[in-house]
Parts: C-alpha cells; structure tokens; sequence
C-alpha cells in the first residue's frame, strides 16, 4: 500500500517564496534598480567591481549590479544583502557570525534597517563580497551568465534555509506539545501557570517550576528556599520525524544535555518523534540521557500517559513511581 503525506510543506514554500521574491531575489534587485540613478550606480561599480568582470557581463547582456553588491543599492534595499548572500551560496549560519565579521550587519537582510555602525563599514563589506563575485563570474561559462540561471542559484541556496526554518518550526510545535503534556499530567497540582511556566506544589510542600528555556528545551526546578533552586530534569525535545537523520539531532540533544548537568541537572532526557530508532545505538550517541521517550505528535497523549505520567509523578511530585 502506498501512502504519502500531503504536500503541505511545500505548498508553505511557495508563499514563502513569493514573499521573498518581492523582498530579496532578483525581482526585489531589479525593482530597487528602477527607482535608482544609474550614473551613480555605474561610478560605483567602475569602483567596486573586477573591470574584466564588468567587460563580460556586458557582453552577455548583463549589468553588473546582477553580481556586484554596491553601497548605494544596499543603502536604498538593505534586504538586498540577502540576494548577494544566497547568490553566492552562504548559509545565514555561515554568514552572519563573528569569524566572517559580517554578523554585525545580518539585520539588513532579516529587517530591512541600515545602522549608522552598519553603514561605516558598508564599504568593507562590499569590497570582500565583489572579490567572491569575481570568483564565481570567473568558475562559470558563459552560458550560466544569464538571469535565470544565477535565479536558480539564489534557489539552490534557499531551499535548505526554508526546510531548515520549517525544521525548527516543527520542532518548536513538539516541544509545546511535550509541555502540553506535563501540564496535563500535574493539572491538579497547578498553582499557577503561563504560556511558558507552570508553578505546582509536590508532596513535600515545595514549590517546583517547569519551564521553556533556550537550552534544553524545558527545565524542571524545585525551590529549597527563596530564589535558590535544586535543578531537577532537563528535557530535550527532537520533534523531527527524519529516520534517517534521527542520530544526529541526539547528538544535539547530548550537548545540550552535557551543559545541563554542568548546571546541576541530576536527571536528563530526551523525546524523539522517531518511532524505529536503535535504543542501545541512542544511548551511546547520548550517554549523559538518562531516558529516552518516544512519541508521534498527532497521539502524543496516547504514547505518553504511561511511562511519563508515573516517571515524572515520582521524579516531580515525590509519589510512587
């Protein structure tokens, strides 16, 4: 029998695509182009850009702004920094960091806004940016030099960002699911609660936090006294439903988990939406989890109401396993 999800996901791309095509692809360059004074665009390409460059763009039809960042485009589109980043293949995680010097200037691409400290250093920037524009007009022919071809590349460097937006969407979904569920289980000891914490009451009359945090995902804390807390459980939440990748994001959940116990965690685990996944394969990836659970989004209650429920009943609340 043959079964296939429906092809929701990609149909999220194709509005996420369009969006950035009016904010950041070419359609955005050449739009911005428009309204702009092109004598002050080719003085400071002449400046910017490899003359030779430039010779062979033009005799293919091109103008050089298609492949050469100039201050005064990215001055009127700061957006426009991430066309030129996706033409020439960056990742974000790759571009924007302090070992490039560029992370400094990722909220143009993100926001659209050009600081004073940003503009200081545009000149900088476009220099280093022309030189890798250079290198790739130089590893080309002549036929990829056209306007829907380099399209293609911006593309070629888009895909995994918007799946990998979409990951960590899914994954933010699993891990308010898994908070769902410990809610659930420790309703009736509930104090109080929020979006992102839940206060209760265990048997020994202390008060204990479970709570979203960065890194692990969600924390569990009992308070000693005023301010001071014994840390609990630290639980790292993989909602990905990738077999094939499912090792690797344990992986990610061990450093996490590596930092929690550094922290003072005493108990470590990690929920996978995985259901064939190697146990003893797991366990060495991640020997700092001390459990490992598994669940399907859709009937996560199900999975989770037996094993959980009385686990996190003795761990939290102090009753019999």
């Amino acid at each position: 029998m043959i079964t296939l999800n429906n092809p929701d996901l990609q149909i999220n791309f194709a509005f996420c695509l369009k969006e950035i095509r009016e904010k950041m692809l070419v359609d955005a360059l050449q739009t911005c182009i428009k309204s702009l004074d092109l004598e002050t665009i080719d003085n400071q390409l002449h400046k910017y850009a490899s003359p030779n460059s430039l010779k062979r763009l033009a005799s293919l039809g091109l103008r050089g702004e298609l492949l050469f960042p100039i201050p005064y485009v990215l001055e009127h589109a700061p957006m426009l920094l991430g066309y030129y980043r996706l033409l020439l293949g960056y990742s974000q995680k790759a571009f924007y960091t302090s070992d490039t010097g560029i992370g400094q200037f990722k909220s143009m691409e993100e926001h659209g806004r050009l600081s004073k400290s940003q503009q200081a250093n545009l000149q900088e920037l476009c220099v280093k940016l022309c030189e890798n524009a250079t290198c790739l007009i130089d590893g080309l022919a002549d036929y990829m030099l056209n306007r829907n071809f380099l399209d293609q590349l911006t593309l070629l460097t888009l895909g995994p960002q918007l799946r990998g937006g979409a990951n960590v969407q899914r994954g933010t979904v699993a891990i308010k699911q898994v908070f769902e569920v410990i809610k659930a289980i420790v309703y009736t000891y509930i104090k109080d609660y929020s979006n992102h914490k839940i206060e209760i009451v265990n048997s020994s009359g202390r008060k204990v936090l479970i709570e979203f945090a960065p890194d692990p995902d969600i924390v569990i804390r009992e308070e000693l006294r005023l301010n001071t807390f014994r840390n609990m459980i630290a639980i790292e939440v993989k909602g990905g439903q990738d077999y094939s990748n499912i090792h690797n994001r344990i992986g990610e959940a061990e450093k996490s988990h590596q930092k929690a116990r550094n922290a003072g965690y005493t108990e470590c685990w990690t929920v996978v939406n995985v259901d064939r996944i190697d146990l003893d394969k797991a366990k060495q990836e991640s020997p700092s989890t001390n459990r490992f659970f598994v669940f399907q989004i859709l009937w996560i209650l199900q999975v989770m109401n037996t094993r959980f429920l009385k686990i996190l009943y003795y761990h939290v609340l102090g009753l019999n396993e």
